[in-house]
């Protein structure tokens, strides 16, 4: 046995090869689809983090265009209307609505742990 030169990422922005026809605006949130090619975030679909800017790739095929997704943070997103994050879930997970948007009520992956809620919104820490 020796010593390796083990290639290594912090993980907290890495790219991530995008999804045919797709465009992703910054600061939305980034899951990926059944092929695992990043597209916008949306209810059911398993989240990555959030866009750290624009990136669009909605004239080409999969995999042209990649988007760079941070993570490891808190966010900050829009509470649901219909299905709203509440006080007493600091702690707990929370889910996609939309690419802006968290809800309550699981669907599919958990986006991360809520941290706090207040005029702004719904903090979530996305790991």
């Amino acid at each position: 046995m020796s010593d390796r030169n083990t290639l290594r990422r912090d993980g907290l922005l890495f790219p991530v090869p995008m999804a045919a026809n797709t465009e992703i605006f910054g600061g939305h949130i980034v899951c990926v689809n059944a092929a695992g090619y990043a597209v916008p975030g949306a209810n059911g679909l398993t989240p990555l983090g959030v866009s750290d800017g624009y990136t669009d790739n909605s004239a080409g095929n999969a995999g042209d265009e990649v988007v760079l997704v941070s993570r490891g943070r808190s966010f900050n997103f829009a509470n649901s209307t219909s299905d709203p994050v509440t006080q007493v879930m600091v702690g707990q997970s929370c889910y996609i609505a939309d690419s802006t948007t968290v809800q309550k009520t699981a669907a599919g992956t958990a986006l991360g742990t809520v941290l706090g809620v207040d005029v702004d919104g719904v903090w979530v820490l996305i790991k």
